[in-house]
């Protein structure tokens, strides 16, 4: 280091301090980057590499961008998982002799950004801090900077610290500097493994510390008027993101001022795999919003509302009181179409309230964003007018909240010019009559200018020299510039400036004096319009918590308006919700797969769920009869109940459910050694654990990982479970292709069977998609591999096989599945089951038959069943 230049052992001094960042260096109008950032930059940013020191043999590579164009540069680099760390000139070089001290003023990482450019308007950009505790308890706390919002809960177990971090969602993760990734619970490490991981000191955890950091931000005397009693590991979480926020931030983050505390209780439980399975806000297969709910139910007009809408579909409601009245504000701007499109109107004019907030706060905010503000701020008075009549709770209480700011709104309009330029230090952005000093300076430099031109006429008319002009340079000033072939007609009073080439440039004792007046107004306007400004924007910044219960009203009256636009377009009903353990819909339909353009009409069904009679609803049928997309619009429309909004269906009566979980397909983990059967029986094993009678299951094809003997166990073992556990006891969806399965309804009297209606036609099979009571004799599956393409060897020869396999299947009348070690065969049965003679079996079943409500259909059925029997 003592062999560099003194630029070089600043730059290495200033790195040190920042080893994990790429260090943008300040030099005039670049920043420059040097040795390895250098290298990783040029790669990124498709930016020549070159070097210092050429041919020395102790060559330096460097590049540079410019700093007035550098953000999306940053932004690409942040996008690539790396850090960057701004080193600004802190002294002015002109009143520097030597070098110039510089400093870090900012880093920024993944998880703080506030430019506008770089972040997604629909997306939160979350920064999560994880702390482990005692007894496997984790707190949790995730912010957005460029909102302000702020979150913190605590957690038992490790499986759902990382349900909540993969609800969360976040772009960087916080961990303290000791803990190691091997040492985290496997669900936790899988989700953290894939994502950008920073460190925190280990002292930072210190609960004392953290304690006045939060404590400070908020302006609290204790956690406990916080609501952070109770939550000892939380409450250092969320220190921890407040220490690595003002470490990197290096500057006040007074828009950060209200930390919500929750209980995940308060919320519908969705376990990682149902929130993937069910699509509920990106697509399993390319992970895009479009063809998930979320981009179904997405008609927001503003980025508030967009984001806004996918936290409520990722946390939906199970407090009765909170559901009801979001369904009622709905169902009023559905039967007010007028005020509706009048709504929709004035929230497409504004603009993202919550980041504008952010920016100003944090003194990042320029006069543009100041005008977008007042230009929100003017449509403000218009909406609330329009939703004072209304009569809902939760629409009046918007009303109250959405603060028209009329005085904030009057400042700008007074303060910044209509189009602001982009650079805050070059002038023109503040308006004519806001400060009378402005517009004293403004006519002097105005009047100066005049006489610069009149000053040019009089010496042409002096000298007689008619090419003579008077011209302005940065480094010399004002001066008359004479060609030589004129230099013979010079008065004796002009002093020589400057000699050209083919000119000489000349000034005057009053062409200087003006100058020092018209050059000094100029400075002093540069300089006194960035001094108002930032006046405004700190007076702005004052009111931030008004600003931001502004925007949170306008998000939430955003997706209101949205759900509303969605009833009305599709068809969707108001969804009975209450406390009972009944799910009764009619004519249900799949959200998004019904707003597609599939070719085919869709087949809307029927549901009853309830604790009493129909628990487990077991469904038989054939591939792509509809199975899944059935059991999913049930677990979908159960959800869109719960966040507030109608469903899709002609009427519907939902008991709230504390969990929904489903169990519809897994892959291998081979990093893990999982196989996709152990990661199907690790998801099952986890569903029987946590569900509960208030909880939904949604089970498709469970066993089907192993050999048919193996899986038919453990699919007829889980429902059994299922059904006679306690503790358990969920209304449960249990798609099967095992039709040994269906026979759980003679032994088990709150399971039901249903199946997939199907019409075979020249041994064709044609789908009804229609879900109706029984079982299904079969699963279709040789028609529907002769739809794939399987050659007709092949199909034909699996009939014969099959027809093999058939007639062993049963063992004298009854199914050999349901004999158990705990039942002996001279025991008397309570209920009709399976151990009757054949000829009893037929009677029993003949005796339930009702022909006069029994279709054809159902009748082939039943046909086909009595010959099985027989």
């Amino acid at each position: 280091m003592a062999e560099q230049t003194p630029m070089m052992r600043q730059y290495l001094e200033i790195k040190s301090g920042y080893p994990d960042a790429i260090l943008f260096f300040r030099m005039g109008d670049f920043y420059e980057m040097f040795l390895d950032d250098a290298l990783i930059a040029a790669r990124i940013l498709d930016i020549t590499l070159t070097s210092r020191n050429k041919g020395s043999g102790d060559e330096i590579p460097f590049c540079g961008v410019p700093y007035h164009s550098v953000t999306p540069y940053i932004a690409k680099l942040i996008e690539t998982g790396h850090k960057v760390a701004i080193c600004e000139q802190v002294e002015d070089p002109k009143q520097t002799k030597g070098i110039v001290r510089r400093e870090v003023v900012r880093v920024i990482t993944p998880g703080l950004l506030i430019e506008a450019e770089s972040l997604a308007p629909d997306e939160n950009n979350y920064l999560l801090a994880l702390c482990q505790g005692e007894g496997d308890q984790w707190g949790i706390a995730w912010l957005d900077l460029s909102t302000g919002e702020f979150r913190v809960t605590e957690l038992n177990g490790g499986p759902a610290a990382a349900a909540e971090a993969v609800c969360v969602h976040p772009r960087e993760i916080l961990l303290g500097e000791g803990v190691e990734l091997e040492t985290l619970p496997a669900d936790l490490r899988d989700f953290v493994t894939d994502k950008i991981v920073s460190r925190a000191p280990a002292w930072v955890y210190e609960r004392d510390y953290t304690r006045s950091l939060v404590c400070d931000q908020f302006g609290a005397a204790s956690p406990e008027s916080l609501g952070l009693e109770q939550m000892p590991w939380g409450l250092i979480a969320a220190g921890a993101a407040l220490h690595y926020l003002r470490e990197n931030r290096k500057s006040a983050i007074p828009h950060i001022r209200e930390i919500k505390v929750y209980q995940r209780s308060e919320h519908l439980a969705l376990d990682p795999a149902t929130r993937r399975n069910l699509e509920i806000t990106a697509t399993m297969s390319e992970g895009k919003k479009n063809g998930s709910l979320l981009g179904c139910l997405d008609r927001t007009s503003t980025s508030m509302g967009a984001r806004r809408l996918k936290q409520w579909l990722s946390y939906p409601l199970v407090g009765l009181e909170p559901i009801r009245q979001r369904l009622y504000a709905v169902e009023e701007l559905l039967e007010q179409a007028g005020v509706r499109e009048e709504l929709v109107a004035q929230l497409k004019g504004i603009a993202d309230l919550e980041r504008l907030n952010g920016r100003i706060g944090m003194a990042s905010a320029g006069g543009r964003d100041l005008r977008a503000m007042h230009d929100s701020l003017q449509r403000i008075p218009a909406l609330v007018d329009l939703l004072a009549p209304l009569q809902s709770d939760l629409l009046r209480s918007l009303c109250t909240a959405i603060d028209p700011l009329d005085e904030l709104r009057n400042l700008i309009e007074r303060g910044i010019v209509e189009s602001p330029p982009f650079s805050l230090r070059e002038g023109g952005i503040i308006a004519t009559g806001y400060n009378e000093e402005l517009d004293e300076l403004r006519a002097i430099s105005r009047e100066g200018k005049g006489f610069i031109a009149r000053l040019e006429a009089q010496e042409r008319a002096r000298t007689g020299i008619s090419s003579l002009k008077i011209r302005y340079n940065k480094v010399f000033g004002y001066s008359i510039e004479i060609t030589k072939s004129n230099l013979a007609n010079v008065p004796e009073d002009y002093i020589r400036r400057q000699t050209l080439a083919n000119a000489e440039r000349y000034i005057t004792q009053e062409l200087k004096n003006y100058e020092e007046k018209i050059l000094g107004a100029e400075d002093r306007i540069c300089e006194l319009e960035f001094t108002l400004f930032q006046e405004i924007r700190e007076q702005v910044a004052a009111q931030s918590g008004r600003i931001a219960r502004t925007a949170d009203g306008l998000a939430s009256l955003d997706v209101l308006v949205s759900l509303a636009l969605v009833a009305d377009e599709r068809g969707y009903t108001k969804p009975q919700v209450d406390e009972s353990d009944s799910i009764e819909i009619t004519d249900g339909r799949h959200p998004v797969i019904e707003s597609m353009k599939l070719g085919e009409r869709f087949v809307p069904n029927d549901t009853r769920l309830d604790g009493a009679e129909n628990q487990i609803l077991m469904i038989t049928g054939p591939n792509m009869a509809g199975k899944s997309t059935y059991m999913r619009q049930v677990a979908l429309i159960t959800l869109m109940a719960q966040a507030g909004s109608f469903v899709p269906a002609a009427a519907a009566r939902i008991g709230i459910a504390d969990r929904i979980f489903t169990r519809v397909g897994a892959g291998d983990n081979l990093a893990r050694g999982q196989s996709t059967f152990m990661l199907e029986m690790m998801e099952a094993a986890g569903i029987l654990r946590n569900a509960t009678p208030r909880s939904l299951i949604v089970m498709d094809e469970i066993g089907r990982g192993t050999s048919t003997f193996d899986g038919v166990s453990i699919a007829w073992a889980v429902a059994e479970f299922i059904h006679d556990t306690p503790t358990c006891r969920s209304r449960t969806l249990f798609a099967t292709h095992y039709h040994e399965l269906a026979e759980l309804a003679t032994t088990r009297e709150r399971i039901k069977n249903y199946t997939v209606a199907v019409r075979e036609w020249n041994d064709q099979v044609i789908f009804l998609r229609t879900i109706v009571p029984g079982s299904a004799s079969h699963s279709y599956g040789i028609q529907v591999a002769r739809l794939a393409g399987m050659p007709r060897d092949v199909i034909e020869r699996a009939k014969e096989i099959l027809h093999n396999l058939e007639r062993g299947e049963y063992e004298e009348g009854a199914p050999r599945l349901a004999k158990s070690r705990k039942t002996k065969s001279t025991e008397a049965s309570p209920q009709f089951t399976l151990f009757e003679s054949n000829e009893d079996l037929l009677r029993q079943r003949l005796k339930k038959l009702n022909l006069s409500v029994t279709t054809p259909l159902e009748a082939l059925n039943l046909l086909d069943e009595l010959k099985k029997m027989i």
